[in-house]
């Protein structure tokens, strides 16, 4: 269904235009109540033998914990490539959330756009990366992030300060699908929350289809 809304994109005129931004949103799930050493089975990629088969069913174990700025998060991460002119979802991929955001960076990448400008921030960058994307004919504009013991240049913050503008326009798709619901998921299973998440970034794109036409953007 998800591509089926693209192909309606393409039908109208709003093809994915002046680049394309990277960005990753954290998904809730379902907290799961394990003992310790469930838990730890469960990391290992399999299910207790005492589980029986109802409680199986009730268990997620796909979904995992990660911490953001010092916050604990369970569930599922959403990755998306929007386009920079329409804000339009055209690439999406589903994780648990311990998955770092780099790991898919490449598999989101739309060469359909009519732009080779790539934006993403201070979680993605990486000189092997860039000098591959650079090579590829892509025009990188990841944000540069400082370490522990040196920090950015000035010449450094000016450029990221240019390049969070722009960058900015993938949070308000994200604040979109979290009003829709999509920062949270209440099925149990990798398989379903991308079901369920396709789903959502589809019905985003048709209403965002709608305002656009209604605001009469044209499709240029």
């Amino acid at each position: 269904m998800f591509e089926q809304v693209q192909q309606q994109l393409q039908k109208h005129g709003y093809m994915a235009r002046c680049g394309q931004i990277v960005d990753a949103s954290l998904v809730q799930a379902p907290v799961q109540r394990n003992k310790r050493d469930e838990a730890d089975t469960v990391k290992e990629g399999t299910m207790p033998l005492t589980w029986k088969p109802h409680k199986r069913a009730q268990k997620d174990v796909d979904a995992c914990w990660t911490k953001k700025h010092a916050k604990s998060h369970f569930g599922y991460k959403l990755h998306a490539s929007v386009d920079k002119r329409y804000k339009l979802i055209r690439k999406i991929a589903v994780t648990n959330a311990a998955v770092a955001d780099t790991t898919v960076f490449e598999a989101l990448l739309d060469p359909s756009n009519t732009s080779k400008a790539v934006y993403a921030d201070r979680g993605y960058p990486s000189a092997e990366r860039e000098s591959a994307l650079e090579q590829a004919g892509w025009h990188v504009h990841i944000q540069r992030r400082g370490h522990a013991t040196k920090g950015i240049s000035a010449a450094q913050k000016r450029r990221n300060r240019r390049i969070a503008t722009p960058r900015a326009r993938v949070e308000h798709v994200f604040g979109a699908l979290a009003q829709m619901g999509g920062k949270l998921v209440r099925c149990l299973g990798i398989v379903r929350a991308t079901f369920a998440l396709h789903l959502k970034a589809a019905s985003y794109n048709l209403k965002r289809l709608v305002f656009l036409k209604e605001r009469g953007l044209p499709p240029f």
